[in-house]
Formats: C-alpha cells, structure tokens, sequence
C-alpha cells in the first residue's frame, strides 16, 4: 500500500502566527460590535450574521452565525500511548501496522504553534479515510475493521482538528457598557463549594440579569467534592477557594471587572503567637496539610486519622473532634492530616483564640485586594490578551497540550475594553455541521476583534453555558446544561 503524507500543520502555523486584528478594533474606548470593515477574525468564513438583543440598561446580547461546514470525518489510529498522536517514528510504524492490515493511511503532520510561554510543537497523526457528514457510520465501520486487527482507533471530525476551517460558528456575545450599566457583577458557587450545580439555577437564585459558567472545577477528586474550583473563588468577600499562585484570576467589585494574576495567603495564628500556613480552602486535605473548611462548604471534613478544630466567629476554638463531620452553620473547621495534627494538638485547645489570616495579593499591581463584601474572584483558565496584544499563557495556567492549545472546543470568553466595559462570549462547539467552537489562538484573536484589550479563557467544553433571564441561550455541547462548580453573574443593582 502507498503511504501519503500531508503537510497542513505547517501552513496552519504560519497562518496561525502572521494574521492580525485590525487596530482599530482592539482600541475602541466604549464598548460596541465591530462595523463590516473588520471581518469575522476566525477560520476563511466571511461576515457573520448578527442578531442584537437588548438584555437591560448597558447590556446586549448579540447571536452570531458565520461560515458553513467543509470539513469530514475521519479516523485516528491511536499510538501505544494511546494518544492519537505521538513521534514520527512512532506514528509511521503505526502507519505500517495499518497498510499490513489492507488498508490506506496517511501520515499527517500537526504543528502545534508557539504561545507566549511554550515553544511550537510538531506532532504526527495516523488517518485512515474520509466521509462526508451524512456519512458517519461509514468511519465508525473503519474503527471496527481496524480493531479487529488489532489496532486501536477512533472517529474524529476535521473541523475540531484546529486546521483551517470554513466553520460554522454559533456564537454569543453579551457587551456590557461600563458608561450605561447600573447593575453590578458578583460570583456564585451555587448551593455549596463541593456540590456542581448549574448556571441556570444559579442566575435564578441570584435573580440574575444573566449568567456564564466560571472557572475549571476539579474533576479528579472524590465525587461528593467535583465543584471544588480549581484556584481562587472570593464570594462576597470570603475565600472559599484558593489560588494556584500566579494563575489568571478575574478580580470583580461592583460594577468593575479587572484580569489579573493572584496569589492567596492563608495563615492561622495561635492564641500563644504560633503560626501555620494553611495549605487549602475547602478541599480535600493532603498528608501533612493544614485545610480550612468553611460553612459554605457542604460536605463532611475529611473522615482520616486528622483532627478537626471547630472555630466561631470570634475565633473562640470551641470544639476539638473527629473528623469526618460538617461545618456547623457560624463556624470553620481546621482539618490537620499528620504533622499538622500535631500543631493544632499543642496550640489550638479548646477555649483559646484561633485568629485565620487571610490575604489575596493582585500580581500585576503587587497590592493586596481588600475583601470587602462587594468583592468577588472567578479562576481563570488561560490569559489571551494582554494590553491589546494576543499573549497566551497556556503553561504558566496548566493547559499547554496540543488538544488545548490547537484543537477546537466551546469556549467561554472574558474580556474588558480600555473603559473598563465587560465582553463575554460563548463560542459553541463539538457540534459537527452546526458549530465547530475555537482553539486558544482563534478565541484571543475573537477578542481582540471584539475590542478586548485583556482577556481570558474560562471553562469550556460541556460547561460552557450561558443563561439571560431563566434560559439558556447557546447549545451545550452535552445536548443538556451541565452543573459547574462556580458561575459569574451579572445583576441587575
């Protein structure tokens, strides 16, 4: 059998690094949907149709359709990793296993592109075939046939391959004018810190104006605790979670909106002046680790060999228990795993003060932010802009794999304009024929057209959701609202 290769990663690298946004988009000083003259800065769509809504006072929500569908399905052969790409020589004698099996592969070239803090990346995949979209059981088929030679594949879609594209995109976008808008920006953790719950039932809780799904939650812990967010959540001017140091974070007061980086400090202090650093907020607890609980977290402390030290409001230890029991309404828990056992043993007795310590430091202004009750904080994912200019900072925030950095996902998108206006959007995904979503490079370059001058990666993928009023109004990519640990809510005072 003959053996193909393809060079489209290479192309897609340079298209991916030369294409720019017009000035005039990223230096608009109110916030306002880009005129004709600035195309669609995604994929070789065209202008996108457009549909303007009126939410409230300040705010509207725009429907955007763009492009059409050109891309096929076809079939990856995984490598003994069992990613679906791997080295050349690994993929070429995967290659070979394919053509010994009857049938006809090709050798695909993928360049991942450099972002601001990870270098460009060169991969190969192993495809086998191409079907129209009609024509899906066709590829499922050759998924069958090559497992029965002892090779392991799956089908996917060109379209999520981060290549180039004609689309199509569904896309919302809520524009928020900081010069008009007289409502007011808050986060919400839904009914507990460990509990998932859905962006819809948090916007009506709140009696939002309208809602999106916040920051990554942590999947890889025990699932009674999977809405634990993955770095920092200040509700109301409480830590409820805490950072991953350095990471972006968006910082909200009031009716302000600001992208940072932030780091969470956690101290307790003994009545006798002796001081531990606090490893966690609301989490599960690690050996040796010193973890704060709060009322807000919704499930039992840890039931190990620790110990848990109940706290009042006032600091007053007024219990030493068991662990593996709730937080009591107007208390905190300090859960101790091995040493830090040992520390609460000798300085944190029943009837002595307990004072928690905490502080939230702003990177960018190397100032601490007060936490007021006005104050809230959502984790970011990946910086996109920064100062008007792309800059992805995939590494530095945990996300600097090829499925992340190139291939397409729903994304939800936050950014704000030179006068401090709020850009949120949603751009839909996973979705073969109706919406193939966006990769890091296409979703700063969406902001930036948009006239973002900072901006910033939420969660995607099945969480992005966005609600106005009671409704969701994009298309998840589950085919349902899926529960999320955190969701940013804009209010109507």
């Amino acid at each position: 059998m003959s053996r193909r290769t393809l060079a489209a990663g290479l192309s897609l690298a340079a298209a991916l690094t030369v294409t720019t946004v017009p000035v005039a988009a990223a230096d608009r000083a109110s916030v306002k949907f880009p005129s004709a003259k600035f195309p669609f800065p995604v994929g070789t769509s065209g202008a996108p149709t457009r549909k303007l809504t009126s939410v409230a006072q300040g705010v509207d929500l725009y429907d955007l359709q763009a492009g059409n569908s050109s891309n096929a399905y076809t079939v990856s052969v995984l490598m003994p990793s069992g990613r679906d790409y791997g080295m050349r020589q690994t993929a070429e004698s995967v290659l070979a296993q394919v053509e010994e099996a009857g049938e006809t592969a090709t050798l695909q070239e993928v360049v991942r592109p450099a972002v601001a803090d990870a270098p460009s990346q060169t991969v190969y995949m192993v495809r086998v075939g191409s079907w129209k979209l009609e024509e899906k059981k066709k590829a499922e088929e050759m998924v069958s046939k090559l497992k029965d030679a002892g090779l392991k594949a799956r089908v996917d879609y060109t379209g999520d391959d981060g290549l180039e594209t004609t689309g199509p995109w569904n896309v919302k976008v809520m524009m928020i004018d900081a010069r008009t808008f007289r409502g007011s920006y808050a986060s919400s953790l839904g009914t507990s810190v460990a509990a998932r719950d859905k962006v819809s039932a948090m916007a009506k809780s709140a009696h939002a104006l309208a809602a999106v799904n916040g920051g990554f939650f942590n999947i890889h812990t025990a699932k009674n605790l999977q809405g634990e967010p993955v770095g920092a959540s200040v509700v109301a001017g409480k830590l409820l979670s805490e950072a991953v140091p350095g990471r972006s974070a968006v910082v909200l007061k009031g009716r302000t909106a600001r992208i940072t980086e932030i780091s969470t400090t956690v101290t307790a202090i003994a009545q006798d002046g002796s001081k531990s650093p606090v490893n966690g907020v609301n989490r599960a607890a690690g050996t040796d680790e010193l973890v704060l609980y709060t009322e807000e977290f919704g499930a039992k402390t840890p039931a190990d060999d620790g110990a848990d030290v109940v706290i009042d409001a006032a600091g007053k230890v007024v219990g030493v228990r068991a662990p593996g029991a709730e937080v009591a309404k107007g208390t905190r828990v300090l859960h101790g795993t091995g040493v830090a056992t040992e520390w609460l043993s000798a300085h944190a007795t029943e009837g002595t003060t307990l004072k928690i310590d905490t502080k939230v430091v702003d990177l960018r202004k190397r100032s601490a932010i007060k936490l007021t009750p006005d104050v809230n904080v959502i984790a970011g994912s990946v910086g996109l802009v920064r100062n008007g200019k792309t800059k992805i900072t995939a590494k530095l925030n945990g996300h600097d794999s090829i499925n992340m950095i190139l291939r397409r996902h729903p994304r939800t998108l936050l950014g704000t304009t030179r006068n401090g206006s709020l850009i949120v959007a949603v751009i839909d995904g996973r979705q073969p024929g109706i919406t193939v979503g966006a990769n890091f490079i296409e979703a700063a370059r969406f902001m930036r057209w948009l006239g973002a001058r900072e901006a910033v990666n939420l969660d995607g993928g099945g969480s992005t959701t966005m609600v106005v009023g009671d409704k969701v109004v994009n298309r998840p990519s589950d085919g349902v609202e899926r529960g999320v640990g955190d969701a940013l809510l804009i209010l109507p005072k």
